[in-house]
């Protein structure tokens, strides 16, 4: 990754919605998250109802960067090289004596040493951002449950369970059709979930386009959604910042699927129609490559090697991806950086963490020191071998 690059140089700038233009009040979207699978669980599958109480503690179990396996129902924090450096079943920390008996100090059992990566296997899953959270949670909470019921439970099948769940609420069809209830409640009272674009990020927009630069959009959030979003966030004539806008795109498949396996898809009233052979114009689409998306930029600015640069917060799906596959610039979006919390100023390095369990603890034990954070920014290219685990 380079270390510096000028955003003058850029001819295009491109933007993740979800977490990066549109920040979400996070302690009231992750108990809307969360519910909306825990309801599932309980209604549908027969799950134990206690899934469906959480108390502010529970949320400290929270952070960016846990591996489930979905096996043996353990949740664990890699280090660079492969080992593990703790773990839990389900919510219950290892101590020191299990997690070596359990993981010895070898790698992990999907991690590939030669390349520093794990293996590319459906029998984990990767946690790396906020939308993602509360799931982690609720598996973790399934999986002491199952455990308590089942006398020791050493081998578990819940996660079709969990796919059932986002099929449920998230399918594509799901915002039209009021299923679940993440999209009914988010269109019933936006400016719980959702934080406004300040005027500042509008004017530096507007300042981006004024200045030649093609300003792009890709979420994976589906069209209808997206323009919910966009039109809270930035006002109902968004769509006069953006000369693309690519919904539904599946990262970080966009990134790495070649033309013939991910085509851009065409809509008509949010809703797909017809698969493109080539993407030859700007406007507003479904799915898609970075490949095909790049030869329309290079007619657009009459550049052999247009500069793109990326904004998300999302090292799986987003920063690295965009980067490896496609040699864009990239600028990685970390909430917890933020210098300010609930409208106050906060010192720039406070002595020491807040209240642990002050609002939501798993939000504000990331806030912590500033100083400390940084640190682990400096060593970002070390840790990106390790988010390489997340191509699978």
């Amino acid at each position: 990754m380079a270390q510096h690059f000028s955003l003058a140089a850029c001819d295009v700038v491109g933007f993740d919605l979800d977490h990066t233009l549109c920040r979400y009040n996070l302690p009231e979207s992750a108990v809307l998250i969360y519910n909306s699978f825990a309801q599932f669980l309980v209604k549908e599958k027969g799950y134990d109802k206690e899934l469906l109480t959480v108390t502010p503690e529970d949320w400290d179990f929270c952070c960016k960067g846990l591996a489930l396996d979905m096996e043996d129902g353990n949740f664990i924090k890699l280090a660079d090289n492969g080992t593990v450096l703790r773990a839990s079943h389900g919510t219950k920390m290892m101590a020191p004596e299990a997690l070596a008996e359990e993981y010895g100090g070898k790698e992990w059992k999907y991690f590939m040493s030669d390349t520093g990566m794990a293996c590319r296997s459906g029998k984990y899953y990767f946690y790396d951002n906020y939308f993602d959270l509360p799931g982690a949670l609720l598996c973790a909470r399934v999986v002491d449950s199952l455990t308590k019921q089942n006398n020791g439970q050493k081998t578990f099948d819940f996660w079709k369970d969990i796919v059932a769940g986002i099929q449920h609420n998230y399918k594509m069809s799901a915002f039209k059709e009021n299923c679940g209830i993440y999209f009914p409640e988010i269109k019933r009272d936006p400016g719980r979930y959702l934080h406004t674009c300040p005027e500042s990020v509008k004017k530096w927009l507007r300042q981006l386009k004024n200045a030649g630069k093609i300003l792009l959009l890709i979420t994976s959030s589906h069209s209808d959604y997206c323009r919910l979003l966009c039109e809270y966030i930035l006002g109902n004539d968004f769509t006069d910042l953006f000369a693309i806008v690519i919904t539904n795109a599946l990262k970080p498949g966009f990134f790495s699927h070649l033309p013939s396996q991910r085509p851009f898809w065409t809509l008509e009233n949010d809703e797909e129609q017809e698969a493109l052979p080539s993407l030859d114009k700007p406007g507003w689409y479904s799915q898609g490559n970075a490949v095909h998306l790049y030869e329309l930029l290079k007619k657009m600015t009459g550049k052999s090697e247009p500069k793109v640069v990326y904004f998300g917060d999302s090292m799986h799906s987003d920063i690295f991806p965009a980067r490896h596959y496609s040699n864009w610039e990239t600028v990685l979006i970390l909430e917890e950086l933020r210098g300010d919390r609930d409208g106050k100023p906060e010192e720039s390095e406070p002595l020491e963490k807040k209240g642990k369990y002050e609002n939501y603890p798993w939000i504000t034990n990331f806030q912590g020191s500033l100083q400390a954070v940084q640190k682990q920014l400096a060593t970002i290219q070390t840790l990106h071998r390790s988010y390489q685990i997340l191509r699978h």
